[in-house]
This record gives structure tokens, C-alpha cells and sequence, in this order.
């Protein structure tokens, strides 16, 4: 049986967007209906795909989660996608792949070897197109054309300098997840005002830092 099609499967996905993105102010019904359709398990290692509805964020491998269903429904909703949108995602999976069942044209950067191949197979077994590139993540593509939207699928510990990355506000939009003590963070939306990001909180939630925006151990005397 294809795992995909399999009923349970369906009704979790329907328990996810009825029991907990309804509730809890995801409004947007294109993000609804989206999400209702999307896989999530495909972007998960065999023995994590049980929790992929789960109301957590879910440990992909060492050092890197996928966001809760929650905390990127209303981040992306934060974003306001409009269908033909160019979007950078820095780090590569679930996140993207709703993007680009949105309509946005996604450039996908990954660092992660082990994490480029999940999220290949994903796109794939979601049926979604996005532009995957293996790459460091923390510089994003400063020779690209400016992108309508950015979003860091994972926790920063401060909003990363790509200002110029995107297109002047209120066209550029950059969505994060801020975390200053551990996994404990704020969903952040940020615009661009001249060279710098002009940012302004949006709610409470919790995520895995990448690592490709970990600061460096620092000795202080």
C-alpha cells in the first residue's frame, strides 16, 4: 500500500489542519487547503515518519527539525505568498515544498548533505517543483536577482544580513524564527528598509538552530 494514499495518513493530515492550524488562527484557506493536501512524512527518516502530524516540532536528524505544522502555517501566512512570487528557502524541505504548493518559484539552499537528499525525495513524492541546491546556506545568493520572500526553515539566532537579498518593502519579506536562549523563539517578519531588516515579532514558538547560523564559540576574559 502506497503510504501516502493510505487513509490514516489522510485522516491525520485532516485531524492537523482542523485540530490545530484552525484553531489557532491560520486563516489563509490557500495555506488550509495546501496543507490539508501536502505530505509532511516524506521529508522525514523512515522511523520519525509516525509523528509527522504530531503538534511538535519533529527531529529530522542530529542538529536539524521540521518546524510544527502550526508554527509554519502562521509564519508563511505572516509572509502573504502571492502566486508568482520568487522565494529563497534556506533550508531545504517541508517549508519549501509548501511555498511552492503556494505558487512561488523556490530556490532551496541545503548544506546538509543527508538533509538535500530528504528533501529531493520529498519534492518528488509531494509533486511539487523547487529549485534544490546544495550550498552554504548563510551567505543565501548575493548574485541572484532580489527574491519577493525569504524563508529560514529553521532557528536563527539573530536575523542574518540578506537586506539586499530582497526586493524593497513592502514587495520583500523575510520570515524567521528568532532564538536567543536554546530552542526557545520568536516567529519573526522582516522587511527590507534600505541596507538593513526592519523586523517585528509575531508569536512564541520554538525551534532546532541551524547550524549554518550558530555564532562561533567566543572566549571572553
Amino acid at each position: 500500500m502506497d503510504l501516502l494514499a493510505a487513509s490514516p495518513v489522510l485522516d491525520a493530515r485532516n485531524l492537523m489542519v482542523d485540530g490545530q492550524l484552525r484553531p489557532n488562527k491560520v486563516t489563509d484557506r490557500r495555506i488550509l487547503a495546501a496543507m490539508r493536501a501536502l505530505p509532511r512524512e516524506p521529508f522525514l527518516p523512515g522511523p520519525r515518519r509516525v509523528l509527522a502530524y504530531a503538534d511538535v516540532e519533529i527531529t529530522v536528524l542530529p542538529g536539524r527539525g521540521m518546524l510544527a505544522p502550526v508554527t509554519i502555517a502562521r509564519l508563511v501566512q505572516a509572509m502573504a505568498p502571492k502566486a508568482g512570487e520568487k522565494a529563497l528557502v534556506l533550508g531545504a524541505g517541508y517549508g519549501a515544498a509548501l511555498l511552492a504548493a503556494l505558487d512561488v518559484a523556490v530556490v532551496a539552499l541545503e548544506d546538509d548533505p543527508a538533509m538535500a537528499d530528504l528533501a529531493r525525495s520529498g519534492f518528488a513524492a509531494c509533486g511539487v517543483t523547487v529549485d534544490l541546491r546544495q550550498a552554504p546556506m548563510a551567505p543565501g545568493l548575493p548574485d541572484h536577482d532580489p527574491f519577493d520572500l525569504i524563508l529560514i526553515d529553521g532557528g536563527v539566532a539573530a536575523l542574518p544580513p540578506l537586506a539586499t537579498q530582497l526586493h524593497e518593502a513592502p514587495r520583500g519579506r523575510l520570515g524567521a524564527i528568532v532564538c536567543r536562549h536554546g530552542r526557545d523563539g520568536i516567529a519573526t517578519l522582516a522587511e527590507r528598509a534600505g541596507q538593513t531588516l526592519a523586523s517585528r515579532p509575531l508569536f512564541d514558538c520554538s525551534a532546532t538552530p541551524l547550524p549554518a547560523f550558530t555564532p562561533a564559540p567566543s572566549f571572553t576574559f
